[in-house]
């Protein structure tokens, strides 16, 4: 089983490892395009009005735009650690400030599986394992960027991606715009799962999620990499939803399994 994550917006700044080398990142097949996005980055990067009105970043972050200045120079971090917020909290342990910042870190077995069961949407690599070294960078999948059409180059490099993954089905938990930056195919040549999140209450009324969204992907990712045995089809996720108060339908009509939080986990 192969988990699919959104990256998030912010990402952890610095990092310990050695500088970029896109020939190191998983998936070989993308190569060509990340040098392209790469350097169409790099040079909106030496126009700091233009790539702040290309980035949407205000005038108290235009700080952000220097880790776009220092793409092949900056140290690196394991993907999984790049990425900061929510998601990324809840998978990794992490409690929120208020709570005291207390860690409960991944178990060594659970640590072990991450690069080979998790991977991560990314904007500017493509699909990365969580244990691809990257650095820090601004740049979303939703930009319009001069020099390198996101929405055309990454759905058309991924081809070649989803048959390199692997037999074994495949837990979507991306956003809708970066799912739509590299659509799983739809032909039956994978076996795939989009995942939805909703918030059930007292009552019985299901609501999409928000912050909380984030939250309960992060659980449930954390939950199965913990897990004695890995989950290999969706009922065996399920029991693990389950053990961590979460609930997993199986699709109905179509691809969409959905993942139904309660009050436990929205506090």
């Amino acid at each position: 089983m192969r988990f699919l994550l959104p990256p998030s917006e912010t990402k952890i700044r610095g990092g310990q490892g050695v500088i970029l080398n896109l020939k190191s990142l998983s998936f070989a097949g993308l190569t060509a395009a990340r040098a392209q996005i790469l350097g169409a980055l790099e040079l909106l990067a030496v126009n700091p009005e233009l790539a702040a009105k290309v980035l949407k970043i205000g005038p108290k972050n235009l700080h952000e735009l220097v880790a776009n200045e220092q793409l092949r120079t900056s140290a690196t971090l394991p993907a999984i650690d790049r990425y900061d917020g929510t998601l990324f909290d809840a998978l990794k342990g992490i409690e929120p400030a208020v709570a005291g910042g207390a860690i409960h870190p991944l178990s060594q077995l659970a640590q072990g599986r991450l690069a080979q069961h998790v991977f991560i949407q990314s904007a500017l690599f493509g699909l990365v394992s969580a244990g691809d070294a990257i650095p820090a960078y601004r740049l979303s999948g939703t930009t319009s960027l001069p020099g390198a059409a996101l929405k055309k180059m990454w759905p058309e490099a991924h081809e070649v991606v989803w048959r390199e993954l692997g037999a074994g089905l495949i837990v979507d938990l991306r956003s809708k715009s970066y799912a739509d930056l590299a659509p799983l195919p739809t032909d039956g040549s994978v076996d795939w799962v989009w995942i939805e999140v909703v918030h059930e209450g007292p009552d019985g009324v299901r609501k999409p999620m928000n912050h909380f969204n984030k939250k309960a992907k992060g659980v449930l990712v954390r939950a199965a990499l913990q897990a004695k045995s890995m989950p290999k089809t969706l009922a065996a996720l399920a029991e693990v939803a389950r053990s961590v108060g979460l609930e997993l339908e199986p699709p109905l009509h179509d691809r969409t399994a959905v993942l139904v939080t309660r009050e436990q986990l929205a506090r």
